[in-house]
C-alpha cells in the first residue's frame, strides 16, 4: 500500500501484516491525544520512498518507540512499536484511499499501563 503525508513531502510503501484488521489505538500519553489509529507492518515492510530527510523523530519515557512526522506538515506517519519493536503502526489516516472513519469502531489498547514502564 501507499501511504502519504498532508503536503506529499513523504511518500511510504507499506506491507501490512494481516490489512486492516490489526487497526488499533493507544491509550498512553501521547496516542491519546493524537488519537490516529495505527495499522501494523513488520519492520522491514514499512520503507520510505520520498521524504527520509522531511521526517522528524519523536521520543519521551522509555525511549523505546519512535513516532516520525512529516516536519512541513506535522502529520504522524508511522512509529516503532514498544509492545513489539519488530512491528511497525502506521497511521491508518495515511494509508491512500483508506478512510478510518469506515473502519470504525477501532479498539484501544491500553497504553498506560504498559508493561515496560516498570509500574508495580
Amino acid at each position: 500500500m501507499k501511504a502519504s503525508c498532508h503536503c506529499g513531502a513523504v511518500v511510504l510503501e507499506v506491507t501490512l501484516l494481516d490489512g486492516l484488521e490489526t487497526a488499533g489505538r493507544c491509550t498512553c500519553s501521547f496516542c491519546r491525544r493524537r488519537a490516529a489509529p495505527a495499522v501494523v507492518a513488520r519492520k522491514g515492510d514499512v520503507r520510505v520512498v520520498q521524504g527520509t530527510d522531511t521526517l522528524t523523530l519523536y521520543q519521551w519515557g522509555t525511549q523505546t518507540a519512535r513516532h516520525h512526522f512529516c516536519k512541513i506538515c506535522g502529520i504522524y506517519m508511522y512509529h516503532n512499536q514498544r509492545a513489539n519493536p519488530d512491528h511497525i503502526g502506521v497511521n491508518m489516516g495515511t494509508l491512500e484511499g483508506v478512510n478510518p472513519a469506515e473502519h470504525e469502531p477501532i479498539p484501544w489498547t491500553d497504553g498506560i499501563n504498559h508493561p515496560s514502564d516498570g509500574k508495580p
